[in-house]
């Protein structure tokens, strides 16, 4: 028996083994399932006692995850953040799908006057790395926010723009991007709800990595009129690209139509 999870802390609202148990459609020898974490202390050691043949890492692990890592290899290496771990013989090798994913979610937004939406990156976590470093390399105009400034060492070492609560940014931003975990197992907002409020007024786009349930952050985009989305599309385009790390591009048992959903 093959056997894949997820890990996080919360982790009962994760689709993952929706996601990857379609894709495996009826193959008998692999199974995957979700294992909460209570901490990063426990992260390795459950993946070495279930003897995984590889996992996804949601919040609050991924940076823990890279830490963890026998070998980190791609774009993972860049951003300091590993979502997906695959064993080879006794090692762990560590990648990062959500940077490729949530590039391929946004695609259809499209280039407002012809140029990448000029975008604001709430949170300093590992997701905002990923979104951070992909959309550097892409040539966005960005700028990443966090209530603490201890945690925008990552994006100033890199010359990304970046500022704590007490330095908002002025100026307009076309895509607001929440990356916070605010709106998960809260109904909190991601900044003070002024400060939302006036970035939302000169927005086209809001983005919430949350998925699964109708966050605070995306009902106020609605309220302005803004074009919305949850993280679902992101989950499963950061899903695909982890199916290919698990089995590489060979559909499995009854899931020839499946394996890339």
């Amino acid at each position: 028996m093959k056997l894949l999870a997820v890990f996080g802390n919360p982790i009962a609202h994760s689709l993952s083994p929706l996601l990857h148990n379609a894709a495996l459609g009826n193959a008998p020898d692999t199974l995957y399932t979700r294992v909460l974490v209570p901490d990063e202390t426990a992260l390795r050691t459950a993946f070495e006692s279930l003897r995984l043949a590889g996992a996804n890492i949601t919040v609050p692990f991924k940076e823990a995850a890279f830490r963890q890592s026998d070998e980190v290899r791609g774009i993972a290496a860049k951003i300091g953040a590993v979502n997906t771990w695959v064993r080879e013989g006794e090692k762990i090798i560590g990648y990062n799908t959500d940077a490729a994913g949530f590039l391929a979610a946004i695609e259809h937004f499209g280039k407002p006057d012809g140029k990448f939406p000029r975008a604001l990156i709430l949170g300093a976590g590992g997701t905002a790395k990923a979104i951070a470093t992909i959309f550097a390399e892409q040539g966005y105009d960005f700028t990443v926010i966090n209530r603490s400034a201890e945690r925008l060492g990552f994006f100033a070492e890199r010359g990304m723009k970046c500022a704590d609560y007490t330095q908002m940014p002025n100026g307009a931003f076309e895509m607001i991007i929440n990356t916070t975990s605010a709106g998960l197992k809260d109904d909190q907002l991601p900044l003070p709800a002024g400060d939302l409020e006036r970035y939302f007024a000169r927005a086209k786009i809001a983005v919430d990595v949350v998925y699964g349930k109708q966050t605070p952050f995306l009902q106020a985009a609605q309220a302005h009129n803004l074009q919305t989305q949850d993280g679902l599309k992101m989950l499963i385009m950061q899903a695909v690209k982890a199916f290919e790390l698990f089995f590489g591009n060979e559909p499995r048992n009854g899931a020839r139509d499946q394996g890339s959903e």
